[in-house]
């Protein structure tokens, strides 16, 4: 098996999208003995497990059977999108790393997070935890980086090698055709482990639902650009030198206007501060107020269950965080949480959504892997993604950071015996 990467490429120019220059800074050699072929994490976000078997996915399938694939990969509590990128590259319950939800407070930081607000999201003192590509680059493999979440922030004082600031106007095709210059650069400047982020799946379920035509579409789209890549890849002569792993954050579940739970029917919101709010909805009640709060909720939905922080089920792994609320609510497959009054000035729920509990088969993620490295043909039942990282970790050749995760999920797909060392 080639081990090693060696094509003699002329660098290339950052692409040419507007406001999404190249990013870069100087990066060390790749050290001598560093031969592990290179791996590319793809983000498909919001592709449910089953759509695997939809008619648009052909090359998703034909890279399954000559690789590995998992019934699906379980998300992380709350199955929302920030939450499940960053376990997915760092092996931590979000209750350790700290991006805890989409939206978020902190009583250390004046700001609130959104994902949506690139500024303040920027703040180290969110992100706790050492991504995949610090982990590699502190053991001096180069990394790249076409959008991932927290990819393009300073992390414990490190970034990819190559990444790209985000913006959602940069075509997919771009971002794949960039993945194969980075992966064509001489063998001292060619990153070994690169990232891409794909949203059609996930926009296209909220607008829609996840049984509509238009994911249908969107999963067409997808496979048409893994084609495009597995095409790049062997014109170059790279198909038995890089390892692909796809995965998604999160599944899908429809959503309609019958099916809201109206807190304001059970008591007064003026006595809290709702600081997100659906299908987890994170509760901060006024000083004294957190059991009447409580009571007034406990039991008042059928379909609504209410936890207190340190009640929040073990499985979920959702307690240590301070970022965490006092008060946690959790809604039903399919159930919307809101109130009387965002219900008049928002539009009514349509199409689909996630967050709710990782173990719903509508949550369950995608998770693909193949190359060099992997066992063909492998099959794995459904697997938590905080496991992941290590897989990760394992393909890179790199010693991981303390994590959640281990090894021991993925060693059936693998082709190189996993390292020894305890916790792995």
């Amino acid at each position: 098996m080639i081990r090693f990467l060696v094509l003699a490429v002329t660098l290339l120019v950052a692409c040419r999208a507007p406001r999404s220059r190249v990013e870069s800074r100087p990066s060390g050699a790749i050290p001598s003995g560093a031969i592990t072929p290179a791996t590319v994490l793809i983000s498909f976000d919001g592709f449910r497990a089953d759509y695997l078997e939809r008619p648009g996915a052909v090359h998703l399938r034909a890279l399954a059977a000559r690789g590995a694939r998992a019934e699906r990969l379980i998300p992380s509590f709350p199955s929302k999108t920030f939450p499940n990128h960053y376990t997915l590259v760092t092996g931590l319950y979000p209750e350790h790393h700290g991006i805890v939800a989409n939206t978020m407070r902190d009583a250390m930081i004046p700001e609130r997070f959104t994902i949506g607000d690139t500024i303040v999201a920027r703040n180290p003192q969110w992100w706790g935890g050492e991504p995949i590509w610090n982990t590699a680059e502190r053991q001096g493999v180069r990394t790249a980086a076409f959008f991932w979440p927290g990819s393009d922030y300073e992390i414990g004082g490190r970034r990819p090698s190559f990444y790209r600031p985000y913006d959602g106007r940069i075509p997919d095709t771009t971002r794949v055709d960039q993945l194969l210059r980075w992966l064509a650069l001489p063998a001292d400047q060619a990153p070994r482990f690169l990232t891409a982020y794909f949203s059609t799946t996930d926009d296209a379920g909220h607008d829609h639902g996840p049984g509509s035509p238009q994911v249908d579409a969107a999963i067409m789209h997808l496979d048409t650009l893994l084609a495009r890549l597995e095409r790049g890849l062997a014109a170059r002569g790279l198909t038995d030198r890089v390892n692909l792993v796809l995965v998604s954050d999160h599944g899908m579940t429809p959503i309609d206007s019958a099916r809201r739970i109206y807190l304001d029917d059970y008591l007064d919101l003026s006595q809290l501060e709702v600081v997100d709010w659906m299908p987890v909805t994170a509760l901060v009640p006024q000083p004294g107020r957190e059991e009447a709060v409580y009571g007034a909720l406990r039991g008042a939905h059928p379909h609504l269950t209410v936890f207190r922080r340190d009640g929040v089920p073990e499985r979920f792994h959702y307690r240590t965080h301070p970022r965490i609320p006092p008060l946690v609510l959790l809604a039903d497959d399919g159930w919307t949480i809101t109130s009387r009054e965002r219900a008049r000035r928002l539009p009514p729920p349509r199409g689909g959504t996630h967050g709710y509990d990782p173990a719903l088969p509508s949550m369950g993620a995608l998770f693909l892997a193949a190359g060099p490295d992997i066992v063909p043909g492998a099959r794995l039942p459904a697997v938590e993604n905080v496991h992941v990282y290590e897989l990760l970790a394992h393909l890179l050749g790199v010693t991981p950071a303390p994590n959640d995760g281990t090894i021991v999920p993925f060693a059936s797909i693998i082709r190189k015996p996993p390292f020894s060392s305890a916790g792995r």
